[in-house]
């Protein structure tokens, strides 16, 4: 597996580069207008669609293959953009907690750091579109084993999304108490099955690319979004609020249910 030159790559990153940022730019502006910067979450989402699209159109690689990478992130990109301006949209005016505590924290310089984050979000999705870019590039017709098992894992990940959304959803419309925590489904078995599921996505992404020169630095996509979801604003930031939102009811889901891989639930 040899790297290739990096001339052809450069283009479109360097204009994937341009459009992100404008975009994040403006959305912040927005933000800002309508005093929810939560929306940044619904517009990350829906960026990877046009930027995986962009890749596929500039590549040179085999058409099918610039085909399957473009559906496969317009199906990942549009569904959880969707699912995150309903959700938007269902708690409009009221921001995002975790957006809500960065705003408190800040204080009077919040507008201006947030302007920074957006940016930072931008050049996040530059470098997790990493395993987009490779494939588009690969002049092989047939597809290699690995890419088909890094479609499975895909499809996996994204209906392991999908339901754990769902799931959840209904156990909010049926509008239970304040300290009532969702323990039905997938959450029986993981505290976060919707970002273990974001992450098997990565994975996917990470394992088609694998077999195209240069694809090996895909991987980095999949370990950054592991990162993020245990350490930065993922798992942490998300528990942290439901502890104080839940009290002893979400101590008590810590103690008996996997924080992140799906599995069996302790005994009390």
């Amino acid at each position: 597996m040899t790297l290739p030159e990096t001339q052809p790559f450069l283009t479109p990153m360097a204009l994937a580069a341009v459009v992100t940022m404008t975009t994040m730019a403006g959305t912040w502006w927005l933000a800002r207008r309508i005093h929810n910067y939560g929306i940044v979450d619904a517009v990350w989402s829906f960026l990877f669609a046009p930027i995986a699209a962009a890749y596929a159109t500039i590549g040179t690689g085999a058409p099918f293959r610039r085909a399957l990478v473009a559906a496969m992130v317009a199906l990942w990109s549009v569904r959880l953009g969707l699912h995150l301006i309903r959700r938007i949209k269902r708690d409009h005016p009221t921001e995002d907690r975790r957006y809500a505590a960065l705003r408190s924290e800040w204080g009077r310089s919040a507008d201006s750091r947030m302007l920074g984050f957006y940016q930072l979000q931008g050049i996040l999705i530059i470098v997790l579109a990493t395993p987009f870019l490779f494939p588009v590039f690969n002049p092989l017709t047939a597809i290699h084993p690995l890419e088909w098992s890094g479609i499975v894992v895909f499809l996996l990940g994204l209906a392991g999304e999908s339901v754990s959304d769902s799931q959840l959803a209904r156990f909010k419309r049926r509008r239970p108490e304040k300290n009532a925590v969702c323990e039905s489904g997938l959450w029986h078995y993981s505290r976060h099955p919707n970002y273990f599921s974001e992450w098997l996505i990565w994975v996917g992404f990470a394992i088609f690319a694998l077999p195209s020169p240069g694809g090996l630095i895909g991987l980095i996509a999949p370990l950054l979004m592991l990162h993020f979801l245990l350490n930065v604003t993922g798992i942490p930031m998300t528990e942290e609020l439901a502890v104080v939102r839940k009290g002893g009811a979400y101590r008590k889901y810590q103690q008996t249910t996997s924080r992140f891989i799906p599995w069996l639930r302790k005994e009390q």
